[in-house]
């Protein structure tokens, strides 16, 4: 018995040694396995980075011992980086990386482990001629750097999913700015091109300077991007009545009557040159002559245009940009001048187009205004140098700092507010004299229609019938026949809206007053049937993106009598027309 007993306990303590010798075989072989597998595959998280937008990535043919290009990718991708399987070639050390359930080779030298290091671009090129910016936040102005001029590259803030940089802080004799990476290219070659040269040169070069507004072929025709914002819609035809700042404590008035029409906006003055909308603090602090000269207190104005809002209308605020006695009052060192003093012409007083300082006022009053009131749109009217000027041109200081043509610096302008008032989710749009859509000279005071309508997000005419000539298009007397002369106009406009590359929507100021009397004492009342006419000869010609009424004193009386022409949705009886 004793002797069975032992036998049983030796037999069972030797299965007890077996299974604990199997046991640790196991974890011996699991840990052996695991180590193996991770020699096999060791994965790393990193991203794309380059000094351009896209990086190219390569399939490896091991039979070959061959890398062929796949395709591109963006830089600031996140991949996931095989370091255990690399190739060599042409003294350059590529590595596997996984995106997308893909994988590819790519230099090793375009991965980082740090997404904000994915920019490798340690200069840049100007491609578009650029205002340099000093505060991102309140818009001021650095300097401006002409076509093909390098930077030196600090930083930059962030990359769009392109791979584009959107702003790149850099350095320019000895001076920090900013400047938006859509206006740059990453070589001196590319950076001198034009946009499309075979196609829009040969249209632009033809443009004659008749009149020392500007050379047409040395202005800038690359696309710029025409935002649609979400919080923010612009109607596709805009039926606009044009209110000044006086008229606003009759708002509920205006309000009433326009419910019982199609108008759908309201133009509403913050500054007409002499004629200021309210008390701003950027007046208050860069021209106290216009804010001593308010029309309105702030809390005035905010009610009648939160009333237009809460109506359902979309608001647009009108700023006079180059026209400007009271700055000047504040400012001649920003005036045109002759003798040393500012110029008085037209009855006016005129800062310099070219002048930064007035770029930065107009723009800073505009942010000022969309953040105080919630405008949807802000119009500049103008936006040139004075007319009926060229006989005396020689005698008078523009402060031509920069040595730009005339239609340079109004393009610039436009640039300039475009993108500091894209920022908050608004619309620019830039008035133009209807002489802007010849198609043969730029004029003398600044105006491209091409240049102009390819950065602005609406370009408006004013082709007021009783501005043009005896005779225009061939019309003997073209402010007593509307339809004619709009639709003639806005044919040549629309021929114009093809020679650049990202056309702004075409909304047209239309006269909305009864024909001057020294222009003919018998010209013709513009009532309904007359404003209705110049609307459909908009219209017919293609110039679909709506009417602004020009009727300086915004007489409600007026507006009423011309209701059969606000009362039309031209752009649904048009469209069922061309259905």
């Amino acid at each position: 018995m004793r002797k069975g007993r032992r036998r049983k306990r030796k037999l069972k303590i030797g299965r007890i040694i077996i299974a604990l010798i199997i046991l640790v075989l196991i974890v011996i072989g699991f840990i052996f396995v695991s180590k193996k597998l991770k020699s096999v595959v060791s994965f790393d998280t990193k991203y794309l980075a380059n000094n351009n937008y896209t990086i190219d990535v390569y399939n490896y043919n091991s039979e070959e011992d061959s890398l062929t290009k796949d395709s591109s990718l963006v830089r600031g991708l996140e991949v996931k980086v095989d370091n255990n399987s690399k190739v060599v070639k042409d003294d350059v050390n590529y590595v596997k990386i996984k995106f997308d359930d893909k994988e590819y080779y790519v230099d090793s030298t375009k991965l980082v482990s740090d997404k904000k290091d994915v920019v490798l671009e340690d200069t840049i090129y100007v491609r578009t001629p650029a205002t340099l910016i000093a505060d991102l936040d309140k818009s001021t102005i650095a300097g401006f750097a002409n076509k093909a001029t390098s930077l030196e590259v600090i930083d930059y803030d962030s990359i769009n999913e392109d791979g584009e940089v959107n702003t790149y802080k850099v350095k320019v004799d000895d001076k920090e700015a900013y400047i938006y990476g859509k206006y740059i290219a990453f070589n001196q070659e590319d950076a001198k091109a034009n946009y499309e040269a075979s196609k829009y040169d040969p249209i632009h070069s033809k443009i004659k300077n008749s009149y020392n507004g500007g050379e047409a072929i040395n202005l800038d025709f690359y696309p710029n991007e025409k935002p649609s914002f979400e919080d923010n819609k612009m109607p596709d035809s805009v039926y606009s009545l044009y209110l000044n700042a006086g008229v606003l404590g009759s708002i509920d008035a205006y309000i009433e009557y326009a419910k019982t029409t199609k108008i759908n906006a309201f133009v509403v003055d913050i500054v007409d040159d002499s004629a200021i909308g309210y008390e701003s603090e950027v007046m208050k602090e860069i021209s106290p002559t216009s804010y001593s000269k308010a029309i309105n207190s702030v809390d005035t104005y905010k009610k009648a245009i939160d009333k237009l809002k809460e109506a359902g209308f979309y608001v647009i605020g009108r700023i006079t940009a180059f026209k400007d006695s009271y700055y000047v009052t504040d400012h001649k060192e920003d005036a045109i001048s002759k003798g040393g003093q500012p110029f008085l012409h037209n009855s006016a007083y005129w800062p310099s187009a070219y002048s930064r300082d007035v770029w930065y006022y107009k723009v800073a009053l505009a942010k000022e205004a969309v953040k105080l009131f919630g405008f949807n749109e802000i119009n500049y009217d103008y936006v040139r140098f004075p007319d009926r000027m060229v006989s005396i041109e020689n005698s008078v200081d523009l402060h031509n700092e920069y040595n730009e043509d005339k239609t340079q610096a109004i393009q610039r302008f436009v640039q300039y507010a475009t993108d500091e008032l894209h920022k908050l989710n608004v619309y620019v749009s830039i008035d133009v004299f209807g002489e802007s859509t010849n198609g043969s000279y730029t004029t003398a005071y600044g105006q491209y229609w091409p240049a102009i309508s390819n950065v602005a997000d609406v370009i408006s005419g004013m082709p007021y019938p009783d501005h043009f000539a005896a005779n225009s298009y061939g019309i003997s007397a073209p402010w007593n026949n509307p339809y004619e002369l709009m639709y003639n106009w806005a044919t040549d406009a629309m021929k114009r809206q093809q020679e650049c590359p990202t056309p702004a929507v075409v909304r047209t100021w239309v006269q909305a007053y009864d024909v001057m009397q020294h222009v003919d004492p018998n010209g013709i009342s513009y009532n309904a049937d007359n404003v209705k006419k110049e609307i459909e000869g908009l219209y017919e010609a293609g110039a679909t993106g709506g009417y602004i009424t020009w009727n300086s004193g915004s007489n409600l009386s007026k507006y009423k009598l011309q209701k059969g022409a606000f009362d039309i949705d031209y752009k649904e009886v048009y469209n069922s027309d061309n259905s």
